[in-house]
């Protein structure tokens, strides 16, 4: 026996005795672990403290852990930590923590480990319910594999006899979304309800925006209609999609009368709704709007997002508004956002032909220094 193994066997008795004192325990090495700057020593550390029962019971550490390897491209540490879960078996014989391994694969965009742990559960007798299966579409979404979501679905649950539930067809539904095929998703939604499933507003949210945001407004409108009938409430996403629906197709007076209309249904404005007619206004070339707009964004103590900003500095050069368009590009760097490097350089051109010398350079000082991202603009000669 290892003197790891035995160490943590000593903390398991220790926690009998004294629960409070092993809870305390537990929650320093979980700090310790979300403290830890080193990944090589995160991923050490991490399977070291698997051994505990009580550690295994912290799912919050899984994902932290696993979202840092991610985005640090560490994907073969994600695997060596999610595999090393595998042998503890009496966790693993209950499906709930088989269904955490998948669903933090899917996060990673691993599917295939995902799948392989799927499939893997019988052979440690764990039972494959509607939440195993639920956890491995979401995985295929989260991985981005689209096409092959509904393919999986009608496998899955005809070869497992599972019963599909609203979340089932939810999931499938986001990925057909994504593919932009209407008839699907509307018969998806036909066979939900056929099925006894009642569709809520997470079924309705990425048909809508399918719809409204590749210009298909009739087809968004009819999906509303259907939603209010069939009582389903609209949430802010919701309504975030109709509004930019109704930007994309020029109708901003009803856009300006639905975001009015947000505070009557009990629902609070976000980024989003803004940008969405900041979005008709920019469509429109009405840069005094854009402009009245994005001050309500600040007003409202909302950070612009890259849509935005997009916005209010290609009107500005287009305007020839440069006052506002340097002002904006400082808010930018100020921000940390993250643009297209030509929406600056064109804002850098229209200085220099104002003779506004000085704060070009400065513009280009600013996108050097920039510690998020660095943009290399340039002084025309």
């Amino acid at each position: 026996m290892s003197s790891l193994v035995r160490l943590f066997r000593r903390a398991s008795s220790t926690l009998t005795a004294n629960p409070t004192s092993n809870i305390n325990s537990t929650k320093a090495v979980v700090k310790s672990l979300y403290d830890e700057r080193n990944l090589k020593k995160l991923v050490e550390k991490f399977k070291q403290h698997s051994h505990s029962d009580r550690f295994r019971m912290q799912i919050g550490i899984y994902r932290n852990t696993v979202r840092r390897l991610a985005s640090a491209k560490r994907f073969n540490w994600i695997e060596d930590i999610l595999e090393y879960q595998k042998q503890f078996t009496h966790d693993l014989s209950k499906e709930g923590f088989a269904v955490r391994l998948i669903s933090l694969y899917g996060d990673s965009r691993m599917f295939d480990n995902a799948q392989k742990v799927f499939d893997e559960m019988p052979e440690l007798n764990c039972e494959r319910t509607v939440l195993s299966v639920n956890a491995l579409l979401g995985a295929c979404v989260s991985s981005r594999k689209f096409d092959k979501v509904e393919g999986l679905f009608r496998e899955l649950t005809e070869k497992l006899n599972v019963k599909p539930d609203v979340f089932t067809y939810n999931t499938v539904i986001k990925a057909v979304s994504e593919l932009g095929s209407p008839e699907k998703y509307i018969s998806l939604m036909d066979e939900m309800e056929e099925n006894g499933i009642k569709p809520d507003t997470i079924t309705f949210n990425p048909i809508l925006m399918a719809c409204y945001a590749n210009g298909k407004f009739d087809d968004g409108e009819k999906l509303w209609s259907r939603m209010v009938a069939k009582n389903v409430v609209p949430d802010i996403r919701s309504y975030n999609a109709r509004l930019l629906g109704l930007a994309n197709e020029g109708r901003m007076n009803e856009a300006v009368e639905c975001f009015n209309d947000l505070g009557s249904k009990k629902l609070k404005a976000d980024v989003f709704s803004f940008g969405a007619i900041i979005r008709g206004y920019y469509l429109e070339d009405n840069l005094e709007e854009v402009k009245t707009w994005y001050r309500k964004v600040i007003e409202n103590n909302f950070a612009p997002d890259k849509g935005i900003f997009s916005y209010a500095v290609s009107l500005a050069c287009k305007k020839g508004d440069y006052d506002w368009g340097f002002e904006i590009c400082q808010e930018i760097f100020k921000r940390k956002c993250s643009v297209d490097e030509q929406l600056l350089q064109n804002v850098v051109d229209g200085l220099v032909k104002e003779s506004r010398i000085d704060d070009a350079k400065q513009m280009a000082e600013m996108g050097k220094s920039n510690n998020y991202r660095q943009y290399d603009l340039r002084l025309p000669s």
